[in-house]
């Protein structure tokens, strides 16, 4: 397959997608429990006040006529406006998703070299004591919620010793390195479960390569350890390996709209969690778009990441 098919394909995969996570994200915020009249208008509104708010936020129109203008302004980069504060949704998301990909690049930094040295260590002992205390302490580290580990870092680096804030507030005006130390606890918690989720996809793919014929005929004309590792499981196993770490993406995106509130850190997550509270639907809906189309941008280029480190493009050396 050549590139331009590959990507063609890849590309029509992802705005496909893309257009029907339009229609379920707008389905769902359309459902959403509670009333965005109410936390406009105020709880005590009388009934002509919630009738002409309802009206001035297009919500007495039928779902379908608002869906179909909602896609053609997106379509054109205008995500509207939020119904609180009648801030623009773009705006929101220019202060605050550069805050998170901070966090998000960060914990992958620290997260990604660990995941490939435990998870290309753990696969070649696959069986061996090594490999089952790997993989059940990963196992044990994916269950954990993301708030039970930021709670567990707090009460021992925050509240006992005293290391770090508890809180991750950055000045008015600054960015996230102004005030270093209040990235570490975030990065920490989220560090945790990338890890292990990385870990549990990359020693999986190293164990499959590991037990492939032209492996094991390595080991028989003598090649071990580093060598092995290096020259013939490592180049075969790095593009199912990079493409396991893309998907942690997805865990990273999740855990960080706990961690951010947690930890009351500006980012995405924390924005997404204050609308749904407050029925902005508007903003939701801009926020759930950007973030999915910002995941699938990251799995296109991990598939062609992927396929850039294949050796053989499919075929095992």
């Amino acid at each position: 397959m050549s590139w331009a098919v590959f990507v063609g394909r890849r590309l029509a995969i992802a705005a496909a997608s893309l257009a029907v996570l339009s229609g379920v994200v707008f389905a769902a915020t359309t459902v959403l429990p509670g009333d965005a009249v109410s936390a406009v208008a105020g709880a005590n509104a009388s009934m002509e006040d919630r009738a002409r708010v309802r009206t001035s936020l297009g919500l007495d129109r039928p779902v379908v006529e608002r869906y179909a203008e909602w896609a053609s302004h997106a379509l054109r980069g205008d995500l509207g406006t939020g119904f609180v504060g009648n801030r623009p949704v773009t705006e929101v998301l220019a202060a605050r998703v550069p805050n998170s990909l901070v966090l998000a690049g960060l914990t992958l930094v620290v997260a990604a070299p660990l995941a490939v040295l435990l998870g290309l260590w753990s696969g070649l002992r696959a069986g061996g004591a090594g490999d089952r205390w790997v993989t059940t302490t990963a196992q044990v580290a994916v269950g954990v919620p993301e708030f039970v580990s930021a709670a567990l870092l707090i009460t021992v680096l925050s509240v006992h010793l005293g290391l770090l804030p508890r809180v991750s507030l950055v000045p008015l005006g600054a960015g996230p390195f102004d005030a270093p130390r209040t990235l570490v606890l975030p990065v920490l918690t989220l560090t945790g479960v990338v890890t292990a989720t990385a870990t549990r996809l990359i020693r999986a793919s190293v164990a499959d390569v590991a037990a492939s014929p032209y492996v094991e005929a390595a080991r028989l004309n003598g090649v071990r350890g580093l060598r092995l590792a290096l020259r013939h499981v490592l180049p075969n196993a790095a593009g199912p390996a990079v493409q396991a770490l893309t998907l942690t993406v997805g865990a990273l995106v999740g855990g960080a709209v706990v961690v951010e509130r947690v930890f009351d850190y500006p980012g995405i997550g924390r924005e997404l969690q204050q609308a749904v509270a407050a029925r902005d639907i508007p903003m939701v809906q801009g926020i759930a778009m950007a973030s999915a189309a910002m995941m699938l941008l990251i799995l296109l280029l991990g598939d062609v990441c992927g396929r850039l480190l294949d050796p053989m493009r499919g075929e095992r050396r």
